[in-house]
């Protein structure tokens, strides 16, 4: 692997048309600010524990909620992401971010993967070419910045940490459609103040309830609804299965 360097050229380019994974302090910071929020769900079948050794599936298990799609075992995977389209509701003309001392710990770690099973690849960042050089960032590839290592190692604990209080948020919420994983998202825009209130509440009990909850899979794909339905699974083609604030992403072409 590449040694990897980088230094902020303060451009602005990575702070446009995003959806910014938050934790449930930064979400409510967020919206207390009149910003937009969206709840990304997929889901992944899950009939039986993966092996120890199986390091990517237990990355996943820790980051998710186990319920319930019909009689098939799942785990759901919430993210809580600010969504804006444009410039970030926080950036200033000049490029400069106006809550940089209290910008997500996302903004903080970018360009760097949180999710150990993804390579960094300055291709597919929106920085300049003049913005990798300078700082040392990562060594065959491994972060080296001491800063972006320990913002990486919160995030990853508050993504685990925080997986049964997102699951709770969308119970109150009244939410139980997700993608089947590696196929798409449902991503849903829901009132900004229940959404607010709600994570308020959680935020301030740490509160989890264990419910057998029930999730819906959408798909955009016949094939993959029918399989679904065979194993026990409850699922919906996505222009039935949702509407309103509710939309399906699917990565691959109707079918």
């Amino acid at each position: 692997m590449n040694d990897i360097n980088f230094e902020c050229t303060a451009c602005g380019k990575c702070c446009h048309d995003l959806r910014v994974a938050l934790t449930i302090a930064e979400a409510i910071a967020w919206l207390e600010r009149g910003g937009q929020m969206e709840l990304i769900c997929e889901a992944i079948p899950w009939a039986i524990e993966p092996e120890p050794g199986n390091a990517q599936a237990q990355y996943k298990r820790a980051r998710s909620s186990p319920a319930m799609s019909g009689s098939l075992p799942v785990r759901i995977s919430i993210v809580l992401a600010a969504a804006f389209g444009g410039a970030c509701p926080n950036l200033d003309a000049d490029m400069r971010c106006r809550i940089y001392e209290e910008r997500p710990l996302v903004c903080r770690i970018y360009p760097a993967e949180i999710n150990p099973f993804v390579e960094l690849a300055p291709e597919n960042k929106a920085c300049p070419s003049d913005a990798w050089q300078n700082k040392p960032l990562q060594r065959q590839g491994i972060l080296v910045d001491a800063t972006t290592v320990e913002l990486v190692e919160q995030m990853r604990r508050a993504n685990q940490l925080e997986a049964p209080l997102r699951m709770q948020v969308c119970l109150e919420l009244g939410l139980n459609d997700a993608a089947l994983a590696n196929e798409g998202f449902v991503m849903v825009s829901p009132d900004s103040e229940a959404l607010l209130t709600a994570l308020r509440r959680i935020h301030a009990t740490s509160e989890s309830q264990e419910t057998a909850s029930q999730w819906t899979f959408v798909s955009n794909r016949t094939g993959t609804v029918e399989t679904l339905l065979s194993v026990g699974a409850a699922g919906h083609l996505a222009e039935t299965a949702t509407g309103g604030n509710s939309r399906y992403h699917g990565f691959f072409p109707p079918s």
